[in-house]
């Protein structure tokens, strides 16, 4: 007897994954989300009345977002599931519905065109023989909600990275590209011996400013403008810098020049800490950072390199003792950690 095929099953998932992510699109920009935590729930043909759809779509989104976990029913009404509550209502704490309108309007379209990247190696979000940087021209009202969005899903990894690498004795940390502060904060919460500097171009450090005042740690966390490939040095009296999603915007000659920086802006003794999506040595997996290192090709230069990388380019620029810590969040999965002898 012939044997039975594979299962054609998980093609089908991969193929239409796409269907759960536009669903999940267009529930937050027709405001389904915001409408439920304002009613506390509706029917289809409520929310038909209320969204100024027809009876069919408003049913058939109702049942999709049910479907993927973002609605629980009773009855016959829908509501928010806690998930959806907590991340998919504007005004809530951990609000990431920017995220979702950048994947959406910025990211789509540009893998739309994956297999154009893959042939020319060139991003195709941005134009870089035209634009200075990928966010040149970018909708500013998009990338300051994009901002808080990032602030809300970096608070986790940020958790997750101070539970698995240890800060002991460290006093003073340089987060080099810190972004909106997130890390710092959570980091200076985690360790009240610790004060930290945000070391990102100038107006990206005027996000973070803010966001450690809301925190109320701006005695402890300061902020540097600057660029890390034009200025000669980087801030220097601090015995830890932090690298965290960073060196995956770069190729390998832009990563080994910034960790060149590092290693001459810290004393002896001083901890580089690098958190990212690692690929696996085999370079087979997981999927999440190999993924990711495709959205940097069409993004950046860049891609998800191995823990193992990381650990020749610490090694060939000095630094000693290198060691890979693993552990689960929405932005990382792994810290690199070396000294400096």
């Amino acid at each position: 007897m012939q044997a039975s095929p594979v299962s054609p099953g998980p093609l089908m998932e991969l193929s239409t994954g796409f269907w759960a992510s536009k669903t999940l699109a267009a529930a937050h920009e027709l405001g389904l989300f915001a409408m439920l935590a304002e009613a506390g729930g509706t029917t289809p043909d409520e929310l038909a009345v209320r969204a100024g759809i027809e009876g069919r779509p408003a049913a058939m989104l109702l049942t999709a977002c049910a479907s993927l976990g973002l609605l629980e029913k009773t009855g016959d009404r829908y509501r928010n599931t806690a998930l959806a509550d907590t991340y998919l209502v504007p005004g809530q704490p951990y609000y990431f519905g920017g995220w979702l309108q950048m994947l959406d309007r910025r990211l789509y379209p540009g893998w739309a065109n994956l297999t154009k990247a893959i042939r020319t190696n060139r991003p195709t979000t941005w134009n870089p023989d035209e634009q200075e940087s990928l966010f040149e021209g970018e909708d500013p009202e998009l990338l300051a909600v994009f901002w808080d969005a990032m602030h809300s899903l970096s608070i986790f990894t940020a958790r997750a990275l101070g539970a698995a690498v240890d800060l002991t004795g460290r006093r003073r940390l340089l987060d080099v590209g810190g972004g909106s502060g997130a890390y710092d904060i959570e980091l200076c919460k985690l360790c009240p011996e610790l004060n930290a500097t945000v070391y990102d171009l100038p107006f990206v450090v005027e996000i973070a400013a803010k966001k450690v005042a809301d925190a109320g740690l701006s005695d402890r966390i300061g902020t540097a403008g600057g660029d890390f490939f034009r200025d000669a040095t980087l801030p220097e009296g601090h015995d830890c810098i932090l690298l965290s999603m960073i060196l995956h915007d770069w190729n390998e000659d832009h990563d080994r020049d910034i960790l060149a920086r590092c290693f001459d802006a810290l004393p002896s003794g001083g901890l580089i800490v690098i958190s990212e999506l690692l690929v696996n040595d085999e370079k087979t997996g997981p999927a999440p950072a190999a993924l990711m290192s495709l959205n940097m090709l069409i993004e950046t230069e860049g891609c998800n390199y191995t823990a193992r990388e990381y650990a020749t380019w610490l090694e060939d620029v000095g630094f000693q003792g290198v060691r890979t810590t693993y552990f689960d969040a929405p932005g990382a999965n792994g810290a690199v950690c070396a000294i400096k002898p």
